[in-house]
């Protein structure tokens, strides 16, 4: 029998879930089964391709629902869990017991693992860090943005590889390693320790790059990576350079989209007025109520610029 688990690549919390259900699938339905992984990325054209679901068993964490047939099992906390109001009528009417939804939880690995506790009886105490960082990651819980950025402790050093490497197989390396090591112990591995001491002169670069590229006008940074080269950075840099902010909107691209990144400072002292998601759900993006995106065509930068800069206008407001 073959586990095909889909997850939301190159994200830490989404490698945490993939290697925690694993654990609980194999110890409670499927002991047998190989597992195997694919990750996924939000894009402007999003489908769910019938190759996608190969498996005997196939599983969504951390990602948008798919009303595929052969879809066995999905997880998730994002406000903007469904590509339409069809998919989400569509769960709303399953009946199988294995499709949950929880936007109130921070991280999805937490989700599955008090989910899973409380329906299937299970639980695996030799996890709980892996759990309890991917609750900080995704939640953003560091104590300040200067922690964020300087990524001392071993899961922020793995979140670096986990974003910053290309392609699937080192992240699916993490996601194998996560089932049974510590943080400590993965980072410590020889592959893994020479992309990250790579990534992290890049990411030296990157904080330096935004310096100079980026202003905050009114509580609002905002910044346009397109001629920099840059996919993706550390989303803690912004407020760690302009400690007085209060939100983030920056520009980039990457080899299958063009990107609007919309993020809120986790250290702002004043209450937050806005819900990102339902802000980045207008230009057909999402995300959660403090962070979200949007993703657009190759090339379309006039059309995300254009929505990167009302988005300012109305955060700003």
């Amino acid at each position: 029998m073959k586990v095909r688990v889909l997850y939301h690549d190159h994200c830490f919390d989404g490698a945490a879930s993939a290697a925690f259900v694993t654990r609980f699938l194999q110890s409670k339905f499927y002991p047998d089964a190989s597992f195997d992984y694919t990750g996924l990325a939000h894009r402007a054209d999003q489908l769910f391709e019938n190759g996608l679901f190969d498996g005997d068993v196939n599983v969504i964490v951390d990602f948008k629902y798919a009303p595929h047939p052969k879809l066995t099992w999905w997880f998730d906390h994002h406000q903007s869990a469904f590509l339409s109001p069809e998919d989400a009528e569509h769960f709303r009417h399953d009946t199988s017991g294995r499709k949950f939804l929880n936007p109130s939880y921070r991280s999805c690995t937490k989700f599955i693992s008090t989910e899973v506790k409380q329906r299937f009886g299970f639980e695996a105490p030799d996890l709980e860090d892996l759990v309890t960082w991917a609750d900080v990651v995704d939640g953003a819980l560091y104590d300040s943005a200067e922690a964020a950025v300087k990524m001392d402790e071993p899961a922020m050093k793995l979140t670096l590889v986990i974003e910053g490497s290309k392609g699937p197989r080192l992240v699916q390396k993490v996601i194998h390693l996560m089932q049974h090591q510590s943080l400590a112990q993965i980072i410590s591995d020889p592959e893994i320790t020479a992309m990250y001491n790579r990534l992290h002169q890049i990411h030296l670069r990157n904080i330096d790059i935004i310096r100079r590229a980026g202003s905050c006008d009114n509580g609002v940074i905002y910044f346009d990576l397109v001629n920099y080269g840059i996919e993706g950075y550390n989303k803690f840099i912004p407020y760690y350079l302009f400690p007085d902010s209060a939100y983030t909107v920056s520009v980039s691209t990457s080899s299958f989209r063009t990107k609007v990144s919309v993020g809120s400072n986790p250290w702002v002292r004043e209450p937050l007025r806005h819900n990102l998601a339902t802000i980045c759900e207008r230009y057909g993006g999402g995300g959660h109520p403090k962070v979200g995106a949007i993703s657009f065509p190759i090339g379309a930068l006039d059309e995300a610029r254009r929505a990167a800069l009302e988005i300012r206008e109305e955060l700003k407001d």
